[in-house]
């Protein structure tokens, strides 16, 4: 087309009424800005536009060149700084109501590789185009936070220091940015003072659902600490004064769900996003001075407890450190021994523990474990005596895992000596009560079927609490019927150990000799240049196939599990010493 019939088609616009414009002039308008940026002409593009012949016709359908100009522009070639400028004139020129719908076009169809530029370049625009909104401001704000979310969603959260401060993908740069493209909204509804219409109502809504979305994404995937203000600390910040400034209240927005806004937090998505701000609250400790002090310890753990569930029940490793985190921190706060047993009622108090023993457990990070540990042992601390009876019978009764109940099992030797202490008896762990948990110590999981290896550590704590009871017998004979029944429940228990241990010998005895012949027969087939050597039959130990070892690695472990075994009769054997010697005394 050559430059008389473009000025024909020019002058015929401007001389065609809005109304009269048809869709193929539209798109006419658009693939003319096209070629104007493609040809490298966007200077004489801007000419066009910012003509005063032209703003009729620039107001009409100029919004139509939002995306070519915003792809030109990301090309961070010549012509940059006149689509800026032309992008500028027309969210000025325009209608705001085209502009947002042309914005938002724009940005849902940002190409994956391109999408922390496009937001960064697109969001002073978008905000000059919303500040000009008017009775539809609020619903504009809440089009645009939740499609440039929607965009930022699909970005990866850093998650090192080292990640952070590189931000490869702009999520760092977005969050921040985005923080700034709200302040003129929260501006706004400050200066209501009180006088807050409905519009402004939808205002804090939307502001409200922008600063969910961030507590949960990226908020909660990322490291942080107050120790190191990084980018996404500073985000977090300010969602905290956000929040602030559209909720009356933290603490009725993080304890007790308002009836206006339970669309927003009923959700398991919204759990997770009030998680993170209890997270930040307290551990992070941003904007705790807002906060008001009034609250017990012991009911901010109750109502923690909630979130600190939701975390805890996530399988990422952010999750769970911030789950953790916030445990921990509810917890130190709250006097030792002083929980009550009530609580242990509540159905987060049950859930909480049984996933803190998932991760105990299941969990392959090693330091999650150990931070697990750590928690799972100051909870315990926190119970009072009757809390911490129920609790570890629950725990007997309910775990399955020998390392979890030797644990338990270790605390109730800890807190018997505790109640041997001046002015710390109590009837849970020095009186007849304390037999209820020793019924479910002393005994065998499968009876004389039990696999002794895996279950070594439950069986060697057993062992080593009823030694110390027999030691400590003087607290314990207070009673004659509860000592009678102790010593029953000691010689049921080291009778059924002893047939376990003489079944097991044998088993491992005859697969150590097994091994033996076999491998003498792996040498004389050798010798011979036979057939192929036959595998060893197969036996689990400690849930490793001994066939997939070496021979001298099989024999190791048969011959380790044979002196486990002595170590549980040598320990059987001083247990009986003592109590002969305990009975001696007596007589």
């Amino acid at each position: 087309m050559n430059e008389d019939q473009v000025n024909d088609i020019i002058q015929r616009w401007r001389e065609t009424p809005q109304e009269d414009l048809k869709p193929e002039d539209y798109e006419q308008f658009q693939d003319f800005g096209s070629a104007c940026l493609t040809d490298g002409d966007g200077a004489q593009l801007l000419m066009f536009l910012q003509d005063e012949k032209n703003q009729e016709l620039v107001k009409t359908m100029g919004c139509v060149l939002i995306a070519p100009l915003l792809k030109e522009s990301l090309k961070k070639q010549k012509s940059f700084d006149c689509c800026q400028t032309a992008i500028t004139h027309l969210t000025r020129t325009c209608g705001p109501n085209e502009l947002l719908q042309s914005l938002l076009e724009v940005i849902d169809d940002i190409k994956p590789g391109a999408i922390s530029e496009s937001i960064l370049a697109l969001i002073p625009h978008l905000q000059t185009v919303l500040l000009q909104l008017e009775d539809k401001k609020a619903a504009g704000l809440g089009l645009a936070l939740s499609a440039l979310q929607k965009q930022l969603s699909w970005l990866p959260v850093p998650y090192t220091r080292e990640q952070e401060e590189a931000d490869k993908y702009g999520m760092c740069r977005c969050c921040n940015a985005l923080a700034a493209f709200t302040q003129p909204f929260i501006e706004e509804v400050k200066r209501k003072n009180g006088n807050i219409t409905n519009s402004d109502e939808e205002m804090k809504t939307e502001l409200l659902k922008f600063c969910m979305w961030s507590l949960r994404e990226p908020l909660l995937a990322a490291e942080l600490n107050r120790n190191r203000r990084t980018s996404l600390w500073v985000f977090a910040t300010e969602i905290m004064v956000i929040l602030t400034a559209v909720q009356q209240s933290l603490s009725e927005f993080l304890f007790f769900n308002s009836g206006k806004k339970c669309n927003l937090t009923d959700s398991s998505q919204s759990k997770e996003s009030r998680a993170c701000l209890a997270y930040l609250l307290f551990v992070q400790l941003i904007s705790i001075d807002t906060f008001p002090a009034v609250f017990s310890p012991v009911f901010v753990l109750q109502r923690n407890m909630e979130y600190i569930n939701q975390l805890l029940s996530s399988k990422s490793e952010s999750h769970l450190l911030k789950g953790l985190a916030l445990y921990a921190k509810s917890l130190e706060s709250v006097q030792d021994n002083s929980l009550p047993v009530s609580l242990l009622e509540l159905r987060s108090f049950n859930s909480v523990p049984q996933n803190l023993q998932h991760i105990l457990t299941d969990c392959p990070v090693k330091h999650l474990r150990e931070t697990g540990l750590k928690v799972f042992q100051l909870f315990i601390d926190k119970l009072d005596p009757e809390a911490k009876h129920k609790f570890f019978r629950c725990m007997l009764k309910t775990s399955s895992h020998a390392g979890v109940v030797s644990y338990i099992i270790k605390n109730i030797r800890s807190q018997v000596e505790f109640s041997t202490q001046p002015g710390n008896a109590n009837k849970w762990f020095l009186g007849e009560d304390l037999l209820s948990l020793l019924g479910l110590v002393l005994c065998l999981p499968q009876g004389a079927e039990t696999d002794l290896l895996s279950n070594m550590d439950r069986i060697m704590e057993s062992l080593n609490l009823l030694r110390y009871l027999l030691i400590r017998d003087k607290e314990l004979r207070g009673k004659t019927d509860m000592w009678e029944e102790l010593c029953r429940i000691k010689d049921e228990f080291l009778k059924m150990l002893r047939v376990c241990i003489s079944i097991s010998r044998g088993y491992y005895s005859a697969e150590r000799k097994a091994l033996r012949e076999d491998q003498k027969l792996k040498a004389k087939e050798a010798r011979d240049a036979a057939r192929t050597t036959r595998l060893i039959k197969s036996i689990n130990v400690k849930h490793e196939k001994v066939s997939n070892m070496s021979p001298e690695d099989q024999h190791q472990v048969l011959q380790s599990a044979l002196v486990t075994f002595d170590l549980m009769e040598s320990l059987i054997f001083r247990i009986e010493e003592i109590a002969e010697e305990k009975l001696k005394i007596c007589c």
